[in-house]
């Protein structure tokens, strides 16, 4: 369930947010995008980079789209391409500026439960307002090349940690504050952090532990859990 005291942005029409990291992204994406749909609002989800395409509430063409929100469902757009997945949609900007809320997936982690960008990385619209860096909690206490997308190849200086180094609360407070990981091209756009899984009594306290040194540097974070039936 989402609380719109912590994302308050869900709670007023015209946002388009990203969300970048790992460790539940999608499954967040479409849980904001179904809270909003519920709501009556026209609400869009798409990919800058690349999101499976969904078995339900995907709309190849306009008029599906149209026929989506019609029937109170978010609607998923995007160009089919290899392996079930779907990339960035033509007529993008048309179709945001229909809708009251739009939900993008700016970023990829190969299912890894954190992440460092690439160079390319985020790919972040201009027109998005809101960023999201999403993290998993599983990812506490593993080797960083286990858990970390990217970790072995780029060694960022920010965190000096070995690849075989266990990952601690401050250094993922670390790694989603910097501009070099969690917070890179987000500009003056407003920033959240995201800390999803937190599934047992002990990852909640480290959560909460990371959501304290992250509030130090005036950065809003969230603890989420999502049960099992609603991970996508």
């Amino acid at each position: 369930m989402l609380n719109e005291k912590e994302f308050p942005f869900l709670a007023e029409k015209g946002h388009i947010v990203s969300l970048v990291g790992g460790g539940g992204k999608t499954t967040l994406l479409y849980a904001m995008a179904d809270h909003c749909a519920r709501k009556g609002w026209q609400v869009l989800v798409t990919t800058t980079t690349h999101i499976r395409q969904p078995a339900a509430c995907y709309a190849p063409d306009d008029a599906v789209l149209t026929a989506l929100w019609q029937a109170g469902h978010y609607a998923v757009i995007g160009t089919p391409a290899e392996n079930g997945k779907l990339t960035l949609p033509p007529q993008l900007l048309r179709r945001m500026a229909q809708a009251d809320a739009v939900f993008i997936e700016a970023d990829g982690a190969k299912h890894y439960p954190c992440k460092l960008p690439a160079a390319h990385e985020p790919v972040l619209l201009p027109q998005s307002d809101i960023v999201l860096a999403v993290a998993g909690l599983s990812a506490l206490g593993k080797p960083l090349r286990e858990v970390c997308f990217r970790y072995d190849t780029i060694r960022p200086q920010f965190l000096a940690a070995a690849p075989d180094a266990p990952l601690t609360p401050p250094m993922l407070a670390q790694l989603l504050a910097s501009t070099q990981g969690g917070r890179k091209a987000v500009g003056d756009r407003q920033f959240y952090a995201v800390l999803n899984q937190t599934d047992t009594p002990e990852l909640q306290q480290q959560g909460i532990q990371i959501q304290q040194l992250l509030r130090q540097h005036g950065i809003p974070c969230v603890l989420t859990h999502f049960e099992e039936e609603e991970r996508a």
